[in-house]
C-alpha cells in the first residue's frame, strides 16, 4: 500500500461528523467538493474545497481529509512539473491548519489529537517533500510519538525509527538517542498489541516490531563494543543516578553485553544505591571478571534472593553453577546446578553442566574399569537433559556419542563380577549409583 493511501485511511479513521453550519456558501462548497472527491474528480473539487478551507476552517473535519486526497493526486499527476512544489506547500498547509484549529474542532466531533496529525504530517513530509530533511521529519516523529506513545500508530512507529536511523547515519553522536528511540518505538508496539483485540491490528504492530528489529541490527549501533564506548563513560559521570544506571543495564543485559565493563560497573553502582536481582547478579560477574569466585558466588546467592520469578532464578543458579565450575569446585558446582533444576525443572543445561562436571573426575576406583564406570552416570544425566528439555537434545546427543566411547568392556567387568543390567555406585565426591549397560 502506497503511503498517501494509507495516509488517507489512516485520517478517515478519525472519523467525521458536521459542525453546524456557518454559511449557504460555505455548505454548498463543501458539499460539492466532498462529492466531487468521491467520485475521484480531484480537478473539479478542488477550488471549492479551498474556499471551504479559507472561509470556514471548521466547518467539517473531512474538509481535511478531502484537501489530502485532492492533493495526493495533484502530486502524482505534476511530479516533475514547476506546479509541484505550490501543491506540496498545501499539503503541508493542510495538516498546519487541521492542527491549529483541533483544539475548536474537538469541541463538537472527535478528531485525533493535533500530535498524532502531526505524525501524519511527517509521513506525508517524507514521501513527498522535493528535498525531505532527516531532521525535521524526525522532530515532528518524535513529538508526535512522545505524545501517543501505546497508542501511536504502528506505520508511524516505524518511520519514527527510520528516520532516527538515518539522523545516526550522518550523525555518530546520535547513537546513544537512537537506541533509546528503538528500545521506546518495542515498547509503544508491545502496549498497543496488548492493548487490541483485533487481529488485523496485532498483526500490524507484529509486523512493524519485525522491521524495528531490522533497522536497530541494520544500523550498526547493536554491538557491545559501540555500546560500551556510548555508556562507560556515562555510566561514571551519572553513577549515583540510579534511573539512568538501571536504563544501561537493561541495554546492555538485552543486547548480551553483560560482559561488557560498563554494564558490570552500572550493576555495581547501581548496588550500592539499591540492591536489586539485576544489579547484585551484574556484581557477581564483576567479581568473577576480577578472579573472585566467592564473591561472585555470594553476589549470586543475594541475586537469587531478590529474584520473584523461578526461571529467572534458575538461570542465576546455573551461572552460579558455572563460574564455580570454571574454578574446578566440582562439588559445589553440582550443588548450584541442582539448585537451578529445582527452580525450573525443563532445564537441560544444568543437567549437561552435572555430566561435564562428573566426565572431568573419572577416578575413583584402583581399577580402570570401574572407573569407566563413571561415563555411564555421565550419560544418565545427558539423557535426562534432552527428555526434559528438547532444545538441548543435539547438545546431549554430541556429548552421549563422545562419552560412549569412553566406557568399560564387558569382558573388564565380568572379571570383577560385573555384568550389563547391574547397579554400581560411583564413588568420590559424585556418589551416585548408575546401572552398566
Amino acid at each position: 500500500m502506497k503511503m498517501k493511501t494509507l495516509v488517507a485511511m489512516l485520517f478517515l479513521a478519525a472519523g467525521s461528523t458536521t459542525v453546524a453550519a456557518q454559511s449557504d456558501d460555505c455548505n454548498s462548497n463543501s458539499s460539492i467538493s466532498h462529492e466531487a472527491v468521491k467520485a475521484g474528480n480531484f480537478k473539479d473539487a478542488y477550488l471549492p474545497w479551498k474556499a471551504v478551507m479559507e472561509k470556514c476552517p471548521t466547518l467539517r473535519y473531512y474538509t481535511y481529509s478531502d484537501g489530502i486526497d485532492i492533493l495526493h493526486s495533484f502530486l502524482e499527476t505534476y511530479k516533475g512539473k514547476p506546479e509541484y512544489e505550490k501543491y506540496f506547500n498545501e499539503l503541508m498547509g493542510v495538516y498546519d491548519q487541521l492542527i491549529k484549529y483541533t483544539p475548536e474542532l474537538q469541541k463538537t466531533v472527535k478528531v485525533r489529537p493535533a500530535e498524532r496529525t502531526l505524525g501524519l504530517k511527517a509521513m506525508d513530509y517524507i514521501q513527498f517533500a522535493p528535498k525531505a530533511d532527516t531532521n525535521v521529519a524526525y522532530g515532528w516523529l518524535s513529538t508526535s510519538v512522545d505524545a501517543d506513545k501505546g497508542e501511536t500508530l504502528a506505520p508511524v512507529l516505524f518511520y519514527f525509527l527510520d528516520q532516527s536511523a538515518k539522523k545516526l547515519a550522518n550523525d555518530p553522536n546520535h547513537k546513544e538517542q537512537f537506541i533509546q528511540d528503538y528500545l521506546n518505538a518495542s515498547q509503544w508496539a508491545d502496549e498497543a498489541i496488548a492493548a487490541t483485540t483485533k487481529e488485523s491490528t496485532k498483526k500490524s504492530y507484529h509486523g512493524v516490531k519485525e522491521n524495528l528489529v531490522a533497522l536497530f541490527i541494520n544500523s550498526g549501533a547493536a554491538d557491545c563494543a559501540s555500546l560500551q564506548g556510548i555508556y562507560a563513560p556515562k555510566v561514571e559521570a551519572n553513577q549515583k543516578d540510579l534511573a539512568y544506571l538501571k536504563k544501561v543495564i537493561d541495554i546492555m543485559k538485552m543486547m548480551n553485553c553483560t560482559e561488557s565493563e560498563a554494564y558490570l560497573q552500572a550493576a555495581y553502582y547501581a548496588y550500592k544505591i539499591e540492591p536489586t536481582t539485576e544489579a547484585a547478579a551484574g556484581c557477581a560477574y564483576q567479581a568473577f571478571k576480577k578472579g573472585d569466585i566467592d564473591g561472585a558466588v555470594k553476589f549470586f546467592d543475594e541475586s537469587i534472593n531478590l529474584e520473584t520469578d523461578n526461571a529467572k532464578k534458575a538461570e542465576k543458579a546455573y551461572a552460579a553453577a558455572a563460574v564455580l565450575a570454571s574454578a574446578k569446585k566440582l562439588s559445589q558446582a553440582r550443588t548450584y546446578a541442582q539448585k537451578a533444576i529445582s527452580y525450573k525443572e525443563n532445564y537441560g543445561a544444568p543437567y549437561i553442566l552435572i555430566a561435564n562436571l562428573y566426565a572431568t573426575s573419572p577416578n575413583w576406583s584402583d581399577e580402570n574399569a570401574l572407573n569407566k564406570c563413571t561415563y555411564f552416570a555421565v550419560i544418565d544425566k545427558l539423557q535426562r537433559a534432552k527428555s526434559v528439555d528438547p532444545s538441548v537434545a543435539d547438545e546431549a546427543n554430541k556429548l552421549i556419542g563422545t562419552y560412549s566411547r569412553y566406557t568399560p568392556q564387558a569382558q573388564d567387568l565380568f572379571m570383577l563380577g560385573y555384568k550389563s543390567g547391574d547397579r554400581i555406585t560411583i564413588g568420590g565426591w559424585i556418589g551416585e549409583t548408575t546401572t552398566i549397560r
